[in-house]
């Protein structure tokens, strides 16, 4: 079967990272996608991204700086790394010229940008898949399996604490940039989604969020930089250009109490300012046991706790005898019925992007479906919104308000200057 003619549009930090992971289905010999195009209207940004593909694929994409160059390429699907200010823009004119995408998370700036990503997808019939990894690891894939099998019973409780960072940058200067995507956003949608990925969807939230620390200071500036957080190893070369200190003008923090639609409350702290001793807390309290989950992408294990017991090992296993992983994840981990697992972080985030270039593929040669698609993805949107609405608000907000663009005090003035009101 022909390749499919794929072009990675926003080469930067992102990009690099999306193309390690097509690398990695491609040496799995797994890829249906032949890269086409490296689109970038920096082109020093494209033409490493080139370069890097040329090292780990074989071949060298062509480097352009926009999608109207792309047309002569033949392109059918696009990955979409821009940073989100710009999602929406290009994903509409991509969808238009009638490609199929993939969207980095969040997959639009604000909700009113993803609802117009999900009308255009709707209209055009092009598949258009959210690059949501969190989900897809085996850790999470195995938690599920066995919430869904009732180890512990009915769901009643759901906590996620992450609690640290200080005053450091996270990744880059826009994360901390209302107009540009905070920090809450930027994580919180993972989050969101793994929120809805394990217990369905959210119906309430009420929250108070915080700018914590208005001055952010980079440790990668300078000659002798070194960074706290640089996801993959990456970002270094560009946070090393970014300013020492600089002005968020975004929330780093979130408190939250949620409502699912089934009755269970979750509990919700995401704060980036944090002194003193970090947190990271992910748990499901049921009426016959809990589960405590690991951090996403460390091949952690899970601990069952019931009956007066902690359970963190293979018989974990032993409970939920249909577990098993898609083929994708199975042939890139090493395994089906994974209840741990031991790769670098590096190899695991390859591994996890892989994963979701399989699955578009899938869809776009058989018809396969995608999990997260741009509904589920304007989901994790809003209810990352939906925290910062309900700060402005002083009151309790149902998801459908924020969905529907009914509340958007928060998000107007980003609305506002995207040219969307």
């Amino acid at each position: 079967m022909d390749k499919i003619p794929l072009a990675i549009v926003g080469c930067g930090g992102m990009g690099h990272r999306h193309l390690y992971g097509l690398a990695e289905l491609h040496n799995a010999g797994l890829s249906p996608f032949e890269l086409v195009g490296a689109c970038d209207p920096v082109r020093a940004n494209a033409e490493s991204l080139a370069d890097d593909a040329e090292e780990r694929l074989g071949t060298r994409p062509q480097v352009v700086e926009s999608l109207e160059e792309l047309e002569a390429l033949g392109v059918v699907a696009v990955d979409i790394t821009t940073t989100p200010r710009f999602h929406h823009t290009v994903a509409e004119e991509a969808i238009a010229r009638g490609w199929h995408a993939m969207i980095e998370k969040p997959v639009g700036l604000t909700v009113r940008a993803s609802n117009r990503i999900q009308q255009a997808a709707e209209r055009s019939g092009s598949i258009v898949s959210v690059a949501e990894n969190y989900r897809r690891d085996p850790m999470n894939r195995l938690g599920k399996a066995l919430l869904d099998a009732g180890v512990i019973g009915s769901p009643r409780l759901m906590i996620h604490n992450t609690i640290g960072g200080g005053s450091h940058m996270t990744i880059t200067v826009w994360r901390h940039q209302k107009n540009q995507s905070g920090v809450l956003l930027d994580v919180g949608v993972h989050f969101s989604d793994i929120l809805e990925f394990y217990l369905g969807p959210v119906h309430t939230v009420y929250a108070q969020s915080r700018l914590h620390e208005p001055i952010r200071y980079n440790p990668a500036a300078g000659p002798s930089g070194s960074s706290t957080s640089n996801p993959a190893g990456v970002y270094g070369r560009w946070q090393k250009e970014m300013p020492a200190q600089f002005e968020a003008t975004a929330e780093d923090a979130s408190y939250a109490t949620l409502l699912f639609e089934n009755g269970a409350v979750g509990q919700y702290i995401e704060d980036h300012a944090g002194h003193g001793q970090g947190v990271w807390t992910r748990q499901i309290h049921g009426s016959a046991g809990s589960l405590e989950l690991p951090s996403d992408r460390s091949g952690q294990l899970i601990t069952l706790h019931k009956d007066g017991e902690s359970i963190c090992d293979e018989s974990l296993l032993d409970l939920v005898p249909d577990f098993h992983l898609e083929p994708m994840t199975a042939a890139l981990f090493g395994g089906d019925r994974l209840w741990g697992y031991d790769f670098p972080f590096q190899e695991t985030d390859r591994k996890l992007l892989a994963a979701e270039y399989g699955e578009l593929g899938l869809a776009i040669e058989d018809g396969g479906d995608i999990e997260v698609d741009a509904a589920q993805g304007a989901r994790s949107v809003a209810l990352t919104y939906a925290m910062l609405e309900s700060n402005v608000a002083g009151r309790a907000l149902t998801m459908e308000e924020v969905l529907s663009e009914k509340v958007d005090a928060y998000q107007l003035e980003i609305d506002e200057e995207l040219g969307l009101v």
